[in-house]
Parts: C-alpha cells; structure tokens; sequence
C-alpha cells in the first residue's frame, strides 16, 4: 500500500513538472523540462549522499574509532540482512540521525552526537534500525529523486515568471496570468507532494525498525526523547538548510508544528500510536505519558567511548546516554 501510494505520488510530482515545463513553453518546454529533471536526478544520483554529509560537517568512523556505535550498526545491518553501511558522526548537540545513499550498496548511516550521549542502548539501536529500514525501502533514493524534482520545479517556475506566456512564443497556448499563477501554485503544490512521500515513507521506517529489533516500544521512546529535544536544542546545519530536514528520524527544524499538510514527518504521537499498535505483534509497548521520556532500559548500558567534542546546550544534552 506504502509503495503505491509513493508511486502515485512521484507520479503527481512528475505530473507538475511537466505541465509547468508545457506552460512555459509548450511542448519544447515540456521536452526541457525532462531533460532538466534526467540530468538533475542523474546528478543527485551520484552525488546527493556526499552533498548532505558534507552539509552536515559528518565525519566517518569506524571499529577503532568508534567501536560500540559502528558494532550496533553492523549487528543491525546483518539482522536486517543489509550490506554493512558506511557509519558517521554528526557534531550537533541536537539527538537525530538519518540515512543516505542511492542503495543499500552504497548507503551511509548518520547519528549526531546528541544522540549517542542522551539515548539508552536500545533506543540508539531503534533508531538506527529505523535508518536501516529507509536503506532498505530504497527510501534513501525515492527521497532524493522527489526533493531533487520538487527543487526543479521551484527553478522552472521562477523561470515561466521571466519568460512564460510570452505572446511571441507561439508554443506557449496559456496567457501570461495562467502562467504567473502556475508559477505561484507548482512550487507549493510541489513541497505538498514532497512531504506526503516523506511522511509515508516514515511509518514504513518505524515498522522496519520494529521488525529488525523486535521492540517497537525502544523506537517508541526514542521517538519521544528526541522530539522533546528537537524543540528545545537548535541544529544550525539543518536551519540553514532545510531542504534536508525530511531525511531526519525527527524533523530538526526549530518550527516544526503537529503533523499537518506542511509537515515534512508524521506527528511523533501518532507514531507512537502506531507503534503500540505493533506491540500485540513484537510484543511490549511504550508505557511514557505523551512525550515524557520513556523508563530506562532494562538493561544497564555499560559507559563506553564516542569520539567527544565540546559540550553546549542545554541540561538534556548533558545527560549521559551510553557512549557520551
């Protein structure tokens, strides 16, 4: 059903696009804008996971530097019958994490180091469970086509505003006020498309994660931990980017509202919801009252070593979690 509705939905955004390429310059602009969109996704292809590692100043790790978290992921990885990712380190003292790479060959897991240091071991394991899950849903690269087609179609709409409805171009059957209005309404119409795939692709992810760990309640209480610390710790790297906020177990924007047309992420309750709904199935749920942090795990992490940076922001940030 996730993939059908995906599918509709990348259909829809393609859908946009084109009928935006035919306004501004009929059927030339419609074969321009599929060459547009063919290039910018065989660039993204290739090049999307670097350009938002980078962004995210994320530094690889490995079994020496980072023993506990990279042997998590590996044990993961091989339950969820995954090719071993590449694993990074973000410096933000803001809990999140998320995934990339254009397959699960070439795939790249990220945790910030807000999260190692303020989760249990549980909860750090349901969440890159989570990130697994989009590794193997191929979520990583539906997510970077759909954003790299809605970012066209933001360009080519404020290119129609400049050349479109021009009454020399005799391609074009649409006046110029039919042409400023698609102008105004693609772009939108385009980021409302763009957020449903994502937030169908998150409930996906969360029944991934229950399935590879068994527990849906450790990424119910992760779920909670970090949306509580999501509205109270900034991530600079993501407000200064927020065309990447959807790739984020948690969305990391400061504005984040409940879960409405214009949110990139399910709201976290009903995630939650959903994954108590999971429980009859793996068994045990999330016993927290809302967002309230969930009941420590029940088996006492050991106090283990992250590759440290400097420690700022506030108190929930300096609450030891197993490898901070």
């Amino acid at each position: 059903m996730n993939f059908m509705r995906t599918a509709m939905l990348l259909a829809a955004l393609t859908a946009i696009f084109m009928g935006v390429g035919y306004l501004v310059g009929g059927t030339g602009g419609m074969t321009f804008a599929l060459v547009l969109a063919a290039g910018m996704n065989m660039f993204a292809y290739w090049n999307a996971d670097k350009m938002v590692l980078r962004m995210n100043n994320a530094r690889e790790v490995d079994a020496q530097t980072a023993p506990e978290y990279y042997s998590l992921v590996q044990d993961l990885a091989a339950k969820a019958d995954l090719p071993m990712p590449k694993v990074y380190v973000i410096d933000s003292p803001q809990p999140n994490a998320f995934a990339t790479g254009r397959n699960p060959e070439n795939a790249a897991v990220a945790a910030t180091t807000g999260l190692l240091r303020s989760l249990s071991r549980d909860e750090i394991a349901a969440v890159m469970a989570h990130e697994l899950g989009h590794v193997k849903n191929r979520d990583t690269l539906t997510m970077t086509i759909t954003a790299t087609i809605a970012g066209a179609i933001s360009m080519l709409a404020n290119f129609a505003l400049f050349f479109g409805g021009s009454s020399r171009d005799n391609n074009n059957p649409f006046g110029f006020i039919a042409v400023l209005i698609a102008a105004l309404v693609a772009p939108i119409a385009a980021m409302l498309v763009q957020m449903a795939v994502s937030r169908t692709r998150e409930y996906s992810a969360d029944r991934a994660a229950a399935e590879i760990t068994g527990r849906p309640a450790w990424l119910a209480s992760a779920l909670a931990k970090i949306h509580n610390a999501a509205r109270q710790v900034p991530n600079p790297a993501a407000e200064r980017n927020p065309a990447m906020a959807h790739l984020f177990i948690i969305n990391p924007l400061s504005g984040a509202r409940m879960d409405n047309l214009f949110s990139t992420h399910p709201s976290t309750e009903n995630r939650i919801a959903a994954l108590n709904a999971m429980a009859a199935e793996f068994g045990g749920g999330f016993s927290g009252n809302g967002y309230a942090p969930a009941e420590a795990s029940s088996s006492a992490p050991s106090r283990v070593s992250v590759p440290r940076v400097g420690r700022t922001g506030p108190a929930f940030n300096r609450q030891r979690g197993p490898w901070g």
